[in-house]
């Protein structure tokens, strides 16, 4: 049964997240240091090429998707952006402590969103719309591998809502330029709207899959 296999990267370093600030759609580049941090990790780890790039249309994720799938053929999709924190944005968690709209949004739940902002619930259905879009059109296109460059909320929400098997939150955290790789059927993802998740990425050297080479 032919799998589709796809990389899910978080982009680069910010200065907004250098600062400790909510930034959803606040549409901010990388940082000189988040840039030299992606070169770095391009020329130390492998990040193989790929069919299609499809990438969150903020700055910080275009640009990411520049340096590390540079010429790829590259569509944006609005769907992928990070979520919106509304009153929260730009905002450091030490700026809102005495805030009792904060304090409640940190208690967490689906259909609880900061003032203005976005649910969680929102977020999920968004990413589950971002994979069906990116999954039927990589088998439209006919390709099988592909890379979604997009923010770390995002990648978390994909893969502890649809991914297989289940891990922990935290499991799921992933630094600047990295992030896990997927593997799709069209069957489990019809049947289950599930995925398995196959490890973390890029690659070392050492971990290189023979096929990458």
């Amino acid at each position: 049964m032919k799998g589709y296999k796809i990389q899910l990267i978080r982009h680069g370093m910010t200065e907004a997240n250098t600062d400790g600030r909510y930034i959803g759609l606040t549409d901010i580049p990388l940082s000189a240091e988040g840039i030299k941090e992606l070169y770095d990790k391009r020329e130390r780890l492998v990040y193989p090429p790929v069919q299609k790039v499809y990438t969150s249309p903020l700055k910080r994720c275009t640009q990411t998707a520049d340096i590390l799938h540079n010429g790829a053929y590259t569509a944006e999709l609005g769907l992928l952006a990070e979520m919106n924190f509304g009153d929260f944005e730009n905002k450091k968690p030490e700026q809102l402590a005495g805030d009792p709209a904060y304090k409640k949004w940190l208690e967490g739940g689906l259909d609880n969103p900061p003032p203005n902002g976005e649910s969680a619930r929102d977020v999920v259905n968004r990413c589950y719309e971002a994979l069906n879009i990116i999954i039927s059109d990589m088998m439209y296109e006919g390709f099988t591998s592909a890379a979604v460059i997009t923010h770390s909320g995002i990648i978390m929400d994909m893969l502890s809502c649809f991914g297989m098997p289940k891990l922990t939150p935290n499991d799921y955290r992933c630094d600047f330029g990295e992030g896990f790789e997927i593997m799709v059927t069209a069957a489990m993802w019809q049947r289950s709207g599930a995925f398995e998740l196959l490890g973390r990425f890029p690659y070392t050297r050492e971990e290189t899959p023979e096929d990458e080479d």
